[in-house]
């Protein structure tokens, strides 16, 4: 006894028609070019934002440069460089600057890595931020984590993570204080 008469003829005439091939193709193709896409935004994001905080810095440290703002404290320099750097939402609280005279007898620079936010932290520790004698080269550097606009996809999923769930963007300078500059 069979249960569905003329089951398998139409399971076969189904397999062997054509209508809707073209959507297997969308289907197969679609992922890897939105995939693409949202890897290039992602890429074109992280470049706007790290020249706009290269540039921040830059515009920040003209004033610095001539000393025009004597007994400059961290907090106030980061005004100035979120003042410059608008892409940064909450920027007051996600950028850390660390100013650093660097010695002409022993040419020591800072530490390689840039000190940046910890947001599972409450408390920031304490960077080091002097603004030198006359005549000194300074090192200037800036770190912003930010999150990634598309973290579970391509790049935004394999960026290296800072402290925290967002990747840090680092920005440096340097500078010789002018005679009569600084402290």
């Amino acid at each position: 006894m069979r249960a569905c008469p003329g089951l398998l003829p139409r399971i076969a005439r189904a397999l062997r028609r054509e209508e809707g091939t073209a959507s297997i193709e969308v289907v197969l193709a679609l992922p890897i070019v939105m995939m693409m896409f949202l890897m290039g935004l992602e890429a074109s994001i992280l470049m706007t934002r790290q020249l706009l905080l290269e540039h921040a810095l830059d515009v920040s440290m003209r004033e610095v440069r001539l000393g025009r703002h004597p007994g400059l404290d961290h907090d106030r320099f980061k005004e100035i460089v979120c003042s410059q750097a608008n892409l940064f939402p909450d920027c007051k609280n996600v950028v850390r600057i660390e100013m650093t005279p660097v010695s002409k007898t022993t040419w020591t620079l800072p530490d390689a890595v840039a000190t940046c936010v910890d947001r599972r932290a409450p408390i920031q520790p304490v960077t080091n931020f002097t603004q030198g004698p006359q005549n000194t080269l300074m090192m200037v550097r800036a770190c912003v984590v930010v999150d990634p606009f598309f973290p579970g996809v391509g790049l935004g999923l394999r960026l290296h993570k800072a402290s925290g769930d967002g990747y840090a963007l680092v920005a440096t300078s340097a500078f010789v204080n002018e005679p009569g500059a600084g402290v």
